[in-house]
């Protein structure tokens, strides 16, 4: 039986690069204890869009244990991820690289500005989506909760923009929703809500608040049960593109009873 949730998916495509996908959850491949474990946590997901680092990967040595051999291609778009890069010239050399073995002519670009936070470095990560974008790639910026760099990057001609919740792999969910919700006002192109999220309610959140997609990896990765944390974000991304596509009740200081009492028999 078709529960209304995925029917509704069914009729919400998410539409990316010029590409229709169904989920809307985009998953990443690092920090599993094993492979094996790793592609049972995907398969648990739904997602149909898959992350990985380039610059962490043997994408070029084929002698190497491949990270490929447990995901099905036929089946995930991979989306080379430029992660660990701190100049736009080595991001665009991590682009390029994974373009060159043939994994993708897509990518998902992160310059990182500082050590400790991994906050993106805004300027080079222009610079590297100006050159990229010029070399046909399908870009996907991670950047800061910053509407004005969401809206240049944007203008760029990126495929989507992806704002940051919180710091890659902290768990504190969406510290900066009202900046999420002037990007989501004006962003013509997909908004992808990455890194951050710790638990389904957090992906939920990011949802109602009118985010595309979101994209997590150590909220899975690192949870005691990676497949049921999973299963439970699958439910939680659905859930919330439902509960924004229905409208949620104007939020109000005081009471309003559900019953009406006007014309009640005394």
């Amino acid at each position: 039986m078709t529960t209304v949730v995925e029917a509704t998916t069914k009729s919400d495509p998410f539409h990316l690069g010029g590409r229709e996908f169904q989920s809307r959850l985009i998953v990443g491949t690092g920090k599993y204890a094993t492979m094996e474990l790793m592609a049972e946590a995907i398969e648990a997901s739904g997602a149909e869009i898959v992350t990985v680092a380039v610059r962490r990967t043997s994408v070029a040595d084929p002698n190497q244990p491949k990270l490929f051999d447990f995901i099905d291609r036929n089946k995930y778009l991979i989306l080379p991820n430029t992660a660990g890069c701190y100049t736009a010239e080595e991001a665009i050399r991590y682009a390029r690289l994974a373009r060159e073995v043939g994994i993708s002519d897509w990518i998902k670009l992160e310059v990182i500005g500082d050590q400790r936070t991994l906050f993106p470095d805004t300027p080079e990560t222009l610079k590297a989506a100006e050159i990229l974008l010029k070399e046909g790639f399908t870009v996907l910026p991670y950047i800061g909760d910053d509407p004005v760099a969401c809206r240049r990057l944007e203008d760029m001609g990126c495929a989507a923009v992806m704002p940051l919740a919180a710091p890659i792999g902290s768990g504190l969910g969406i510290r900066n929703p009202a900046n999420l919700m002037i990007i989501r006002e004006f962003a013509k192109v997909p908004l992808i809500v990455d890194a951050g999220v710790g638990t389904a309610s957090d992906a939920a959140l990011a949802m109602e608040l009118g985010a595309d997609a979101v994209l997590m990896n150590t909220g899975i990765a690192g949870a005691k049960d990676a497949v049921s944390m999973a299963t439970a974000m699958n439910y939680a991304v659905r859930a919330g593109r439902l509960a924004y596509l229905s409208g949620r009740i104007e939020r109000k200081l005081y009471a309003t009873a559900s019953s009406p009492i006007t014309g009640m028999i005394e």
